[in-house]
């Protein structure tokens, strides 16, 4: 076991890997009561071609990594949701492009809920007849979501910026995907990512990290693995340009829905590189057009956008894409009121006393967040995942410069690679 310490922060983190390749961090809070955890295998959406060391490439069908999560959660006795209750914790799960992640929140025994999130997810129970019963159900998911039109306007967008990429395809797949899925290709993808040396425990709270560190020793110790090796994750090549430049999508409404997605050619960073991009992007478009900004406030007052108006970056293997939008009673002023913005800003430039004005709130909101024993577990696996240290934040965002946030600006301003998707009642 070693220590990790984050003096500036306050923090210290344990962590080891354990001889079956499991990655484990544990960091104690003291005096919180909660504790929270996390055991995440870095597959997600996006992985439905690749090639598992010493094996043949394979393709399997869209929204398995999500079909997968579910039935993680059956086992042939019992109910784990029951148990975790009766240890005091509350369980769920969640998958997104690039992971799947089990969780659990404890008031509890948290030692005894390791033991459980452990024990089920490394306890794969699959039939044809509890595969064929999941399908109707993830199905009416699907179709459930095509009536969300906060989801339609998002992944509409992402359809539109990118054609062979699999992040354009819905995280749940389609009907006729799930439909395909079988048994023997649920335990493929399960024994090729969800081997321990894919995967990641986060464990955070009022926990003493020796003892905790030894609960999931013995745990690991009383299971056998086979050994894991590396896994090639396969895409096709992404066309330069997006695949469509405008979708409209009608669908009842009471006011429109209009998000701009701005698409980013590679190279793609991994590591300190690709966080520094990555905060670095954030950090632009709050300066551009977060709600303390001149843009903002203008529209705001022009009644053009509402309190749903916001702005993201989303990057990982292959892709990146900013995303700005939210409800509007005009989305094709709010598109060229957008275009223009960005325009003056890359003319004139971003002013300095905003840049340092957004970056110190940057860093207060990481700050608080480290009282956030959920928003810590997620945050740390995902930078994990890519390469990077969670801890490291505020170096990387006081060591960023106006020039970088407005080399990223740049970025936005080629129309090539601008998309718009509107979700409307009306469709002309």
């Amino acid at each position: 076991m070693s220590k990790l310490d984050y003096p500036k922060l306050q923090e210290t983190l344990y962590h080891e890997v354990l001889d079956n390749g499991l990655e484990v961090f544990v960091l104690p809070k003291l005096g919180f009561t909660k504790t929270y955890a996390t055991f995440t295998t870095k597959y997600g959406s996006i992985d439905n071609r690749f090639r598992p060391e010493g094996q043949e490439a394979r393709s399997v069908p869209d929204g398995i990594a999500h079909f997968l999560e579910h039935k993680m959660f059956e086992e042939p006795e019992g109910d784990v949701f029951a148990r975790f209750a009766e240890q005091g914790a509350a369980a769920n799960a969640f998958t997104s492009f690039e992971r799947t992640s089990y969780l659990f929140s404890s008031a509890g025994d948290p030692l005894a809920s390791l033991d459980t999130l452990l024990d089920f997810v490394q306890n794969p129970y699959f039939t044809d007849e509890n595969v064929e019963k999941e399908k109707g159900i993830i199905v009416q998911e699907i179709n459930m979501y095509k009536d969300n039109a906060d989801w339609r306007v998002y992944f509409g967008l992402i359809e539109s910026l990118y054609e062979k990429h699999p992040v354009h395809i819905d995280i749940a797949g389609t009907e006729a995907s799930v439909r395909s899925i079988t048994k023997e290709q649920l335990y493929d993808c399960y024994h090729t990512f969800y081997h321990p040396s894919n995967m990641t425990l986060f464990v955070v709270g009022g926990v003493d990290p020796q003892q905790t560190l030894a609960r999931i020793r013995d745990n690991q110790a009383r299971k056998t693995f086979e050994k894991g090796g590396s896994i090639e994750r396969l895409f096709e090549e992404e066309p330069a340009r997006v695949r469509e430049s405008r979708r409209v999508v009608k669908l009842p409404v009471s006011l429109p829905k209009c998000m701009i997605g701005f698409k980013e050619a590679g190279p793609f960073p991994e590591g300190e590189a690709g966080i520094r991009r990555e905060l670095t992007t954030k950090l632009m478009l709050d300066v551009l057009v977060g709600a303390s900004s001149p843009v903002y406030q203008r529209l705001y007052d022009d009644n053009l956008i509402s309190d749903s108006f916001g702005h993201e970056y989303n990057t990982g293997p292959g892709y990146a894409f900013s995303v700005i939008g939210g409800d509007t009673r005009d989305p094709d002023e709010l598109v060229r009121r957008i275009g223009e913005a960005i325009d003056d800003a890359i003319r004139d430039g971003l002013p300095a006393a905003s840049f340092e004005r957004t970056r110190a709130k940057k860093i207060g909101g990481y700050l608080r967040m480290l009282n956030s024993p959920e928003a810590i577990a997620g945050e740390f696996t995902r930078y994990r995942f890519k390469g990077g240290d969670f801890f490291d934040v505020v170096r990387l965002y006081e060591s960023i410069t106006l020039d970088e946030v407005e080399e990223r600006l740049r970025q936005l301003g080629d129309a090539s690679m601008r998309s718009v998707c509107i979700v409307r009642s009306d469709v002309t």
